[in-house]
C-alpha cells in the first residue's frame, strides 16, 4: 500500500490503513513524514484527553470506564496506552490493551499500545504522530495513558487539550506528587478508589494545593472522586469526571486564550520534531561513520573531552 492509498484509506476510516499508519509511524519508517503530511490538514477536530498519575491509582481502568462514557454517547475513542519497553523484543508490553478487553469487540474503540523505548516523560517519542493519525481518522475522544513511571510525567501536557492527574487515599505521603510538581500540570484532579479510608483528607490537601497557586487559569482545578471499578453505576464519579473535563475544554481552548495555547501546543510539537530529527540524523552519522567505540576510547583514555567528541558528532549531521 502506497502512501497516497494510505492516506485515502485513512481518511475513508479504514481500519487496515489505520492500523499500518500506526505501524510506520512505531518503526520511524521514511515514508512517515509525507504521511503525516498528507493528513495534517484533516486533524484538529478531536477532544484528547491525557490520563496520568501514580502507577496503581487505577489509570487503565478509569480510561476503560470513560471509554464507556463516551460510547453511550455514540462517540468513536481512540486509547493510546504508553506501556512499559519489553527488555527483549522492545516493543510494547500490553498491559493495559490486556485489561481493556471489554472494548475489544467495540469497532467504535481503537485501543494501540506503545512502547516508552527509554522515553522518561511518560510519554512514547511517536504519541504525538499516532494522536494525528487517529484525529484524522475521525475519531472524536483520543485518550493518551501514560506509562505511570511517577512524579516526571509531564510531558503528556503538551500533547493534550486536557490532562487528568489521578490520585488515590492511602499512599502514605498525600502530598508527595505535590511536592515533586506532578499535580502542577493538572487540568483536572481525579481522586480515584474514593471509597477508601483517606478520601476526604486527600481532596482537603488538593483543595490546600490549589489555594497555593497563583490566580488564573491553572488554579481552576476541579477535584472529581471516583470509583473507576463501579464503571458507570450511579455514585461512580464517571459521568461527573467527564463533565469536570468538557468544562476545562470549554474554558481554556475557546477564544484568544484558546488559539495561545494551541500556539503553545504546536510549539511543542515542533520542538520534539527537531529533537527527534536531531537524535535520528546523529544515528546515521554514528552508524556511517562506524559507530561510538572510536570516540569512546578517546573519552575513556583522556584523548578528548566528552564534549568536544559529541561536537564531532553533530559536525556529521
Amino acid at each position: 500500500m502506497n502512501i497516497g492509498d494510505l492516506t485515502s484509506g485513512i481518511l475513508a476510516g479504514k481500519y487496515r490503513a489505520l492500523a499500518r499508519a500506526i505501524s510506520l509511524v512505531e518503526r520511524d519508517d521514511p515514508s512517515t513524514e509525507a504521511l503525516l503530511a498528507n493528513i495534517y490538514p484533516s486533524t484538529g477536530r478531536a477532544r484528547i484527553i491525557g490520563v496520568t498519575g501514580s502507577p496503581g491509582s487505577g489509570k487503565s481502568t478509569l480510561v476503560a470506564a470513560l471509554a464507556k462514557h463516551y460510547r453511550r454517547q455514540e462517540k468513536r475513542v481512540g486509547i493510546v496506552a504508553v506501556d512499559p519497553t519489553s527488555p527483549f523484543t522492545g516493543g510494547a508490553i500490553l498491559g493495559d490493551r490486556i485489561r481493556m478487553q471489554r472494548h475489544a469487540l467495540d469497532d467504535g474503540v481503537f485501543i494501540r499500545s506503545l512502547a516508552t523505548r527509554g522515553h522518561l516523560g511518560g510519554l512514547s517519542r511517536s504519541t504525538f504522530d499516532v494522536v494525528a493519525v487517529l484525529d484524522a481518522m475521525g475519531y472524536d475522544r483520543i485518550l493518551v495513558e501514560t506509562v505511570g513511571v511517577g512524579q516526571d510525567e509531564v510531558d503528556v501536557m503538551r500533547a493534550v487539550h486536557t490532562t487528568v492527574v489521578v490520585t488515590v487515599p492511602g499512599l502514605g505521603d498525600d502530598i508527595q506528587a505535590i511536592k515533586a510538581g506532578l499535580l502542577e500540570i493538572a487540568d483536572v484532579l481525579c481522586v480515584n478508589k474514593s471509597d477508601r479510608e483517606g478520601a476526604d483528607r486527600t481532596v482537603r490537601d488538593l483543595m490546600h494545593m490549589l489555594d497555593l497557586r497563583p490566580a488564573g487559569d491553572r488554579k481552576q482545578v476541579e477535584i472529581v472522586n471516583t470509583v473507576a471499578t463501579r464503571g458507570l453505576a450511579p455514585g461512580a464519579g464517571l459521568d461527573e469526571l467527564a463533565a469536570a473535563i468538557e468544562r476545562h475544554r470549554e474554558r481554556a481552548w475557546t477564544g484568544e486564550g484558546g488559539a495561545a495555547r494551541a500556539r503553545t501546543r504546536a510549539a511543542a510539537q515542533v520542538a520534539e520534531l527537531v529533537r527527534a530529527l536531531l537524535a535520528d540524523r546523529a544515528e546515521r552519522a554514528l552508524a556511517a561513520s562506524g559507530g561510538l567505540a572510536e570516540l569512546a576510547a578517546a573519552v575513556a583514555e583522556r584523548r578528548q573531552d566528552p564534549y568536544t567528541a559529541a561536537e564531532t558528532i553533530l559536525d556529521e549531521i
